[in-house]
């Protein structure tokens, strides 16, 4: 048997490993740290499919060990990273425990899109990767910028278990949400709306360096945005 075949396989089970440290980190209210392990996982989890693809070497495995592999870096950590944010300024009380239902919606999301044949080239409903960004961002932000804006967001009783609720539903939820492969035939609208997302994303980025502030709120402004496009789009569409 060719090595070349187990290269997707060695590069998801780094995303595996990048979403176990993720969640030490996150245990030890390090969020920064457990960020970059998640934009790790999510580089990783890139290469692994560019890499089957490139080497033809796909596998009922390597399809099973992705899943397994998101569950972690995707469902678990950034669950985790939220509950830790409630915990710390809201102690053994019970609806600190709600984001973790984060992990249990990621599960029934990977499930589901590994059995719906609609999704080959985009999504229904959220990906747990632009979950995680969001809601490993959004802790990180709280973590960093506590003075700030982000303080009351974090001591809040309701804010992270809401956002935790609205984000678990939209990941089983029937929304169409676009995905970011340009395949040939495919619509103008869509086209457009993935340019236009593009292009803010791009904007987003600049104006986070221009200002001297964290990564992290460019990402937590991209995946907002990419959400806010679909919803919109879905309520135009009916």
């Amino acid at each position: 048997m060719k090595i070349t075949r187990h290269i997707p396989n060695a590069i998801t089970s780094m995303n595996v490993l990048c979403g176990v440290f993720g969640v030490i980190a996150a245990f030890s209210r390090n969020y920064e740290t457990a960020f970059y392990f998640m934009l790790a996982g999510a580089v990783c989890d890139f290469f692994d499919g560019m890499a089957a693809r490139a080497l033809k070497a796909f596998s009922p495995m390597g399809k099973e060990l992705d899943s397994l592999a998101d569950m972690i870096t995707f469902g678990l950590l950034p669950s985790i990273m939220m509950y830790k944010t409630m915990e710390e300024f809201h102690p053994g009380q019970w609806y600190s425990y709600i984001p973790l239902i984060i992990v249990v919606f990621s599960a029934l999301r990977l499930a589901k899109f590994n059995v719906d044949e609609r999704q080959s080239e985009n999504f229904i409903g959220l990906a747990t990767p632009a979950c995680a960004m969001l809601c490993g961002s959004f802790a990180t932000i709280c973590k960093i910028d506590i003075m700030n804006i982000a303080g009351p967001v974090a001591q809040s009783t309701w804010i992270i278990p809401a956002v935790s609720v609205i984000l678990s539903l939209l990941l089983v939820s029937e929304i169409p949400m676009f995905s970011m492969k340009f395949k040939k035939g495919a619509e103008a609208g869509l086209k457009i709306r993935r340019i236009t997302f593009l292009v803010l994303s791009a904007i987003a980025m600049i104006l986070t360096f221009a200002l001297g502030r964290h990564l992290v709120y460019a990402i937590f402004i991209i995946f907002t945005l990419y959400i806010l496009m679909n919803l919109i789009h879905r309520v135009l569409a009916k």
